[in-house]
C-alpha cells in the first residue's frame, strides 16, 4: 500500500521533499526556507566550487540545501542565532566541509571585497535591505558578474494610508498579523525601483511566487498542527488575505559595475577619507 506524502509535500519542490519535513518545522524561523531557496535557485546558476553568501540564513537549513545540492560553499551569515547552534546542525549534515557559520550584522560584514561568486538571502533582506544604500554596499563583497538573489515576503499590491482592516485584525489566537516590522514589505515594482536606482547591480528579474500565499498559510497550518511553530501562527490572516496583497518576492541582479566606492557603514570612513587626501 502506497504511503501517504506529507502534508507538505509538494510536486514544484523536488529537491526540498527529499529532505525530513520534520526535521523542516523543528528548525524553521517563518515561512518554508527550502521552498523559497528552491524557488530562487532557478535563477542563479550556481556551480559546483561557488562561493556563496547566505546573509541572514537564521537557522542554516538554506545554506545547507544549497550546499548539498549544487555542491557550492556557503558562509552561513546571521545575527540572531549563534553560529555554535548552527554548527552543531552543519556537522550533523555531514556538511562541515562546505557551510561555515559566521556571526555578523548585515552592515558589518567580515569579508573581502570581491570574495564571493554569489550572494543570497531567503527572508531576510527586508530586515536591513530597504536602505537605498544597502545594495552598493553588498555588492562589493561580490566577484565581477557575481549574482545576488534574495526572496522576501512582500506585497503584491500597494495601499495607501491605512493598512488594510483585515491585517489588522486579531485572529482566533489574538494576534494580528501586521506589526511594525511590517513596514518593511514592498511591491515588486518598489524593490524593482530600489534595485534599479542603485547603479551597483544590473537587475535582472523581479517577480512574485505564483499562489505563495497559499503555501506560506499551508506551511503556517502544518506548525501549528504539529505544534512546532516558534511564533503564533498567521495561517487565518492569509486566508482572509488570499493572496491580494501578501506573497513573496524575488529578485536577482549581477554584478557588472567594477568600481571602487566609499563604505559608508564603515565605522572608521572619516579615516579612511583622511588617508585619501594625504
Amino acid at each position: 500500500m502506497a504511503t501517504k506524502p506529507h502534508i507538505l509535500h509538494r510536486e514544484s519542490f523536488p529537491r526540498s521533499n527529499s529532505y525530513d519535513p520534520e526535521w523542516i518545522m523543528d528548525h524553521q524561523m517563518g515561512p518554508n526556507p527550502l521552498w523559497l531557496a528552491e524557488w530562487l535557485w532557478g535563477v542563479l546558476d550556481l556551480k559546483p566550487g561557488m562561493r556563496v553568501l547566505d546573509l541572514g540564513c537564521g537557522t542554516a537549513l538554506t545554506s545547507m540545501f544549497f550546499a548539498k545540492e549544487f555542491d557550492v560553499q556557503v558562509w552561513a551569515t546571521d545575527l540572531w542565532v549563534h553560529p555554535d547552534e548552527n554548527w552543531r546542525r552543519i556537522d550533523e549534515q555531514g556538511l562541515g566541509d562546505r557551510v561555515f557559520p559566521v556571526r555578523a550584522e548585515a552592515h558589518a560584514l567580515p569579508f573581502a571585497a570581491g570574495f564571493f561568486d554569489a550572494v543570497i538571502s531567503v527572508d531576510a533582506y527586508q530586515y536591513f535591505g530597504t536602505d537605498r544604500l544597502y545594495l552598493g554596499y553588498i555588492s562589493r563583497f561580490l566577484k565581477g558578474l557575481g549574482k545576488i538573489g534574495i526572496v522576501v515576503p512582500g506585497l503584491m499590491q500597494s495601499f495607501d494610508g491605512a493598512v488594510p482592516e483585515h491585517l489588522l485584525q486579531p485572529q482566533a489566537n489574538g494576534v494580528a498579523f501586521w506589526e511594525d516590522e511590517c513596514r518593511s514589505f514592498l511591491t515588486t515594482g518598489e524593490w524593482r525601483r530600489l534595485w534599479e536606482r542603485s547603479g551597483r547591480i544590473s537587475l535582472q528579474g523581479a517577480d512574485e511566487m505564483p499562489d505563495g500565499w497559499k503555501l506560506w498559510r499551508d506551511f503556517e497550518a502544518a506548525l501549528e498542527q504539529s505544534g512546532k511553530n516558534r511564533f503564533p501562527s498567521v495561517a487565518e490572516a492569509l486566508d482572509w488575505d488570499q493572496g491580494r496583497y501578501l506573497g513573496f518576492v524575488r529578485l536577482v541582479g549581477i554584478r557588472e559595475n567594477m568600481d571602487d566606492f566609499l563604505n559608508l557603514y564603515d565605522p572608521g570612513v572619516i579615516s579612511t577619507l583622511d588617508k585619501m587626501a594625504e
